[in-house]
């Protein structure tokens, strides 16, 4: 009998040490699987991604046409950016002004149209399909039909001389390409009004009858129920736009090449024409990264500041 009381703590850690024995080999066996199943984006990540981002970075701090060899100048491109290059400047400003106005132009007419299709109108399906369907047409195309409507003689010209007002030569005045820019990001604001108006299909209606019962009228609705629960909603939709609007491209190179004077240069169309125009690999990444700082600023300061306006279901305020 003793003996076997003896013998049972030694028995129990012989069982002890065969559980952790065996967790072990299936935690290792978990582990394989799961980097295996992870692999492809991993190779995708280094060679697609990361890999790139390294480079750029090396490239950025050397001169190099990419037929000869690089040769280091440290941070000579970032110098000649901020300190030389007035073209630079003239691009980041034009860029700021653009992401200014065309964001919160887009989340308005988000909102608005948003708000307009969540009512119980006939045939709103369809005015929703409408309201989309301009998301879907390859921004190529979009650029080139707007450069016909935005001729001198184009349809737009036209409907204004039907109320005596003389249309401007939108695409070559100085005054006016950015503005005609502007109109045209406001063209693709379905994507947008797709995501505001399902979070507003999610607002419970309790809330709406108890707003109706303390007397609360339409727009007393709008403010007090309907914006706060699409907070979070439009604070996606600024963040995405703002990252997008710095980073305009397709619409500048198509249109106007960032003329006239360099009245419509971009950030992007800038280094794009340093990089593959004049083979200046090497500032072309330098002003990449400065772009890089820019968008992330905006980004932390629009972080920061959502905190105030940004309302969550799980936070009391």
């Amino acid at each position: 009998m003793s003996k076997t009381i003896d013998e049972a703590p030694g028995a129990a850690r012989t069982v002890r040490r065969a559980g952790r024995r065996s967790m072990s080999s299936r935690s290792k066996k978990e582990a394989f699987y799961f980097w295996l199943f992870i692999s492809p984006w991993l190779i995708g990540f280094v060679g697609f991604l990361l890999g790139p981002m390294i480079a750029s970075v090396y490239i950025s701090l050397t001169e190099w046409d990419s037929f000869t060899p690089p040769e280091w100048v440290g941070l000579d491109n970032y110098a000649k950016a901020l300190t030389e290059d007035p073209i630079f400047w003239k691009a980041l400003g034009n860029t700021f002004y653009y992401a200014l106005v065309s964001v919160p132009l887009g989340l308005v007419i988000g909102v608005w149209l948003a708000n307009l299709l969540n009512k119980r109108v006939r045939g709103r399906k369809l005015f929703r399909t409408f309201i989309y369907l301009p998301t879907l047409v390859p921004l190529v195309a979009t650029a080139m039909v707007f450069k016909m409507v935005l001729a001198p003689s184009g349809p737009l010209n036209d409907l204004l001389g039907w109320f005596g007002i003389q249309g401007p030569n939108w695409l070559l005045d100085p005054t006016w390409v950015k503005p005609a820019l502007i109109v045209l990001s406001a063209w693709g604001a379905g994507g947008a009004t797709v995501l505001l108006l399902s979070a507003m299909n999610g607002i419970p209606r309790e809330l709406y009858e108890a707003a109706e019962i303390d007397g609360a009228g339409a727009w007393r609705q709008f403010w007090a129920v309907t914006f706060p629960q699409i907070t979070p909603v439009i604070f996606f939709n600024l963040i995405m736009g703002l990252i997008g609007a710095f980073q305009i491209f397709s619409q500048v190179y198509i249109l106007t090449a960032g003329g006239p004077d360099n009245a419509s240069q971009m950030m992007v169309p800038l280094l794009f024409r340093e990089a593959f125009s004049f083979y200046h690999f090497g500032y072309a990444s330098a002003v990449a990264w400065l772009l890089f700082l820019v968008i992330l600023a905006f980004t932390l300061i629009a972080f920061r500041t959502s905190r105030s306006w940004v309302f969550y279901e799980q936070e009391v305020k």
